[in-house]
């Protein structure tokens, strides 16, 4: 087998310190969303990481009700495609349809349910919205062919230390009747779980950049510190 080829780097001084993404989710297919081809997606709501990272995509989901003024701080300083959470748990139906429809119109190319959204809210979103909807599983209990009949697009798959058995079952369950649905997944701390979620099916994989900002402020004043004659 050829040697892969080596991929220049670009950078510069002021912008060396970029959140980099584990380099093994590149042996992932990847995505297409509107034509831009997706591996690599940061889960992260600090625009301080968003502006400084190079994934391919946002994961924008977080435990409170959506907030537009959140998107719309996400959407200031993303340069790559935003899959904006736009509830399915508490924010459900109507709410849940609108805060999509913001999302939408303010740029996000994709939005994400969460676990416990019922058919109804998925169907009222879907009936509002042009951009494919990403359903997030944590478990089996779903019917995954109902809610892809019901205008599931995509999904997104985060169980934990099970995420790799549940990819596996996700394709298994799909893969008779829509083959090669597109599916991203959280894959773990090393490289090796995020392998094994790729291998059991996944497309494309987040990763977590929590606490980044705080790590890489503190690296940056020990650097300083050293170079003054601190210890």
């Amino acid at each position: 087998m050829a040697d892969r080829p080596v991929i220049p780097n670009l950078t510069s001084a002021l912008r060396e310190s970029i959140v980099e993404s584990p380099d093994v989710i590149r042996q992932a297919s990847g995505i297409r969303l509107f034509g831009k081809r997706i591996k690599t997606i940061v889960y992260s709501t600090d625009v301080a990481v968003i502006a400084n990272c190079d994934a391919d995509a946002i994961l924008a989901v977080y435990p409170w009700t959506p907030n537009t003024r959140i998107l719309d701080a996400i959407g200031r300083v993303a340069n790559v495609p935003i899959l904006a959470g736009v509830g399915g748990g508490l924010t459900k139906g109507l709410r849940a349809a609108t805060v999509a429809r913001f999302a939408e119109e303010n740029g996000a190319q994709g939005v994400v349910l969460n676990a416990p959204t019922s058919l109804e809210t998925l169907r009222s979103v879907r009936h509002i919205v042009d951009i494919p909807i990403f359903y997030t599983v944590v478990s089996q209990t779903p019917d995954l062919l109902e809610y892809v009949k019901a205008g599931v697009s995509a999904l997104n798959i985060a169980g934990g230390a099970d995420t790799a058995a549940l990819v596996a079952w996700a394709r298994a369950t799909l893969e008779p009747t829509h083959p090669n649905f597109p599916i991203i997944a959280s894959g773990g701390k090393t490289d090796a779980q995020i392998l094994a979620t790729i291998a059991a099916g996944a497309n494309a994989i987040t990763y977590t950049a929590y606490g980044m900002t705080e790590k890489t402020f503190h690296e940056k004043m020990a650097k300083y510190r050293s170079e003054q004659g601190g210890e």
